[in-house]
């Protein structure tokens, strides 16, 4: 007998079953029970929300010989032939795969036809915003007038891909993330229906790694499961998903608050030797100090041990929630600066030290007015100190930015060969012949050595190319960049010769091993 994932086999057979969309499930019964049912749908919303299954459960329903409540009977001949695949009047299309005008038209030719056995044929179109600019014009004419015996159900995580006549055209439904609580219900009853032992912590971990999506709590759940072993723990997941052990996640923050930066760096050694994910890390440490501050503010915390929460409250003790605010927004800044980053662990070992580093985080200074001369004195160390404090944060926020350009060193022709890929060959071929010049750290000049004619210049100052551009050079430098075009460069100042990443390492003293990507 051939093996059955369990997001397929648990996925939903009634809209009654679909989990935390019951807004839209409640519309669609009233819908085929009223005898109101749209020729045309546009079900939006993330991965594994349940769009595929609620169109499924649709197809079936508006077709169904004994519907009960707007629901499918999945008894009668028409549910058994659709739930087997077998029942060809339900069309299901991947348009990832399947983009092309004439894909579109064998649809505009096929529905011409009357159903063979359904009251309906219908047609459910996935990832519907892949389809090409041809084949949604070719969908538009069958959209506008479609014959009473035909259905359209079209599917995305993309609705903002879709040109505007097509969603005009459609009732649109979106579909939410799912909650945690949610998740965490519906995996115990897999769980029990699968006679598998999982512990009330590993349920919380799996809803919290799923971000809102059934299908991946599914899918880790299905992973922990490869070894034989039915009972799972929290530790088996984070090995699986390669989520580092609290101790160590505990070991880098105490190293943090206190301002210990050999302690950090070791720790963080022994996680990246394991072979864990430094996003996983990352994760892991914002959501800790995040806990922290969370106790500091409530006194409570759930998903933790009693040890464990006596280790966070000795932390939470020791620190005031201005310090966890910081770290918190740091860490964040850092995770987003990885996403575009080939050089992740030298960016993750620079913002190791810099919060390790005393002098560079801002906390309130008591000033002793008993003596109104040693108040002053205070006050100007404190000034004095305050501008070192400015100079530090400035050095190390350039040494970060200079790393960034440092991993965008293959330039230019990474930007083109983008624009050549994605399809925006009118930009692509305007820029061919241009010149990058960096104006400064936040901005990119274009020139245009051989000079820039009026159509040309028309599409390159379009707000959507711009933006589009602008974007693409981010992502090659590794944080946000502005685009400026100059139809003449010989009034700007040149770009001094010195390695900025130099002399930033050697001002804060810090030995770096720089690869290049």
């Amino acid at each position: 007998m051939s093996y059955t994932a369990l997001y397929r086999k648990f996925r939903p057979l009634k809209f009654e079953e679909m989990v935390g969309q019951e807004h839209i499930t409640r519309t669609l019964k009233n819908q085929i029970i009223a005898g109101r049912v749209g020729h045309a749908y546009l079900f939006n919303g993330g991965r594994g929300t349940g769009k595929t299954s609620a169109a499924k459960i649709l197809a079936r329903a508006v077709n169904c010989l004994n519907s009960i409540d707007g629901e499918p009977c999945n008894e009668c001949e028409i549910c058994k032939a659709a739930l087997s695949g077998s029942l060809t009047d339900i069309v299901e299309m991947d348009a990832a795969s399947n983009n092309s005008v004439e894909d579109i038209r064998s649809i505009r030719e096929e529905v011409n036809f009357l159903p063979t056995l359904a009251k309906y044929r219908v047609y459910i179109i996935d990832e519907v915003h892949m389809l090409s600019t041809g084949a949604f014009n070719a969908l538009l004419k069958t959209l506008e007038e479609p014959p009473e015996h035909v259905k359209f159900i079209l599917a995305t995580t993309e609705p903002q891909k879709l040109p505007a006549t097509i969603l005009s055209r459609c009732q649109r439904f979106d579909f939410k993330k799912i909650s945690n609580d949610n998740i965490v219900k519906r995996l115990e009853f897999v769980a029990k229906e699968s006679n598998i032992e999982i512990t009330k912590e590993a349920l919380n971990l799996i809803a919290i790694l799923s971000e809102g999506a059934m299908r991946d709590a599914l899918s880790i759940l299905e992973r922990c499961l490869q070894d034989g072993e039915t009972n799972i723990d929290e530790d088996k997941i984070k090995d699986l998903v390669g989520i580092p052990k609290l101790t160590y996640i505990n070991s880098i923050v105490k190293a943090f608050l206190e301002y210990n930066v050999e302690e950090a760096i070791k720790a963080v050694d022994v996680v990246i030797n394991e072979g864990k994910d430094l996003n996983n890390l990352l994760w892991e440490i914002i959501k800790y100090v995040k806990d922290i501050l969370v106790y500091k503010a409530t006194g409570k915390l759930e998903i933790y041990s009693q040890k464990e929460i006596e280790e966070i409250k000795s932390l939470a003790d020791e620190v005031a929630k201005e310090r966890l605010l910081y770290i918190i927004t740091d860490l964040s800044k850092l995770e987003n600066d990885m996403k575009w980053s080939s050089q992740k662990t030298i960016l993750f070992q620079v913002e190791i030290i810099k919060l390790c580093s005393e002098e560079v985080i801002e906390e309130p200074k008591k000033i002793n007015n008993k003596n109104e001369t040693e108040g002053i004195k205070t006050s100007n160390n404190a000034q004095q100190t305050d501008k070192n404090k400015e100079q530090n944060i400035s050095q190390k926020e350039n040494l970060m930015q200079a790393i960034s350009k440092f991993d965008s060193a293959k330039g230019w022709k990474n930007i083109l060969d983008e624009l050549r890929q994605s399809g925006k060959i009118m930009l692509y071929s305007n820029l061919l012949k241009a010149k990058p010049i960096e104006i400064n750290d936040m901005t990119i000049g274009i020139t245009f050595p051989e000079g820039l004619n009026a159509f040309g210049k028309s599409i390159l100052e379009k707000q959507e190319n711009i933006i589009e551009l602008s974007k693409i050079i981010s992502m090659e430098y590794g944080k946000d960049m502005k685009v400026r075009i100059i139809e003449n460069a010989e009034s700007l100042p040149k770009k001094e010769e010195k390695s900025e990443l130099e002399s930033m390492a050697d001002n804060l003293d810090i030995p770096l091993n720089i690869i290049e990507g």
